[in-house]
């Protein structure tokens, strides 16, 4: 039987974790770094990721900076030969990446649902298929996919091109994992409520997330971003290592109400 920080502990392990500048994102960061993992900081804004990267250097763990748009294919390629390249091998990918910009449907364009589509779900596609091919070689491998509540049902008026996205993610999700399980491959998702990020605050506006929460949250306050760090920890560690095509839902009660 192994001992619980041989289990917990990714020593040796290089993980990628898209759209972790910040929030959700970075909180996953740094609990997979500070369990040991060699952690590239992947996003698209050049200043938060550079100060990200070297946040978690500062505190003694590694991690190392990479600039990208995730809804370009080649540029995820660039991304995953970077990391092999340099690393010797990607064992962890976390697909967290996503917008969510507000548009009632009568107001929504093409262009609109089309960039949410791209970056949400076809980004997860690109990063999925190409990591999972040096996965397949190696003979193991974590993906974890970060959903939403929304995957399940709607939160509110003006997602529906979220909401479609992360439905399919969900979709998306199961089918890999039931193919790459052969592999060694293990794919979960993680299915935050809400939680408060620099994304959510400014969706909010002048309302409070405590206010949010004490009407809607059974657990009475919105999840913070290491309340996904933790479960991300989690299903990338060997705790899971007999957990394929779930997803846990991280959300406070909020289903339940």
């Amino acid at each position: 039987m192994n001992g619980l920080h041989e289990l917990v502990g990714l020593v040796g392990r290089v993980a990628i974790v898209t759209g972790s500048a910040e929030g959700i994102g970075k909180a996953i960061a740094m609990r997979l770094a500070e369990a040991g993992a060699r952690v590239v900081i992947a996003d698209k804004n050049d200043a938060l990721t550079h100060s990200t990267a070297y946040e978690l250097e500062g505190m003694g763990f590694l991690a190392h900076p990479y600039v990208l748009d995730v809804s370009s294919e080649s540029q995820i390629t660039d991304l995953v030969h970077f990391t092999e390249s340099n690393f010797g091998a990607i064992d962890i990918l976390v697909n967290n990446a996503g917008i969510f910009p507000w548009s009632p449907l009568l107001e929504m364009q093409s262009s609109d649902f089309t960039k949410v589509i791209e970056t949400n779900l076809n980004s997860v596609f690109y990063t999925t298929t190409q990591v999972a091919k040096l996965m397949k070689e190696r003979g193991s491998g974590v993906i974890i996919n970060i959903t939403s509540v929304d995957a399940l049902r709607p939160s509110m008026i003006g997602l529906a091109h979220y909401d479609a996205s992360k439905h399919a993610v969900w979709g998306f999700t199961k089918s890999a994992a039931l193919e790459y399980a052969q592999y060694g491959i293990r794919v979960n998702a993680i299915a935050p409520g809400g939680v408060v990020t620099p994304g959510v605050e400014a969706m909010l506006g002048d309302t409070l997330p405590s206010e949010a929460a004490r009407n809607d949250i059974p657990l009475g306050r919105m999840g913070q971003p290491d309340d996904i760090g933790t479960v991300a920890l989690f299903l990338a560690s060997d705790m899971a290592r007999y957990i394929t095509g779930e997803q846990i839902v991280v959300d406070g009660g909020l289903l339940l109400a």
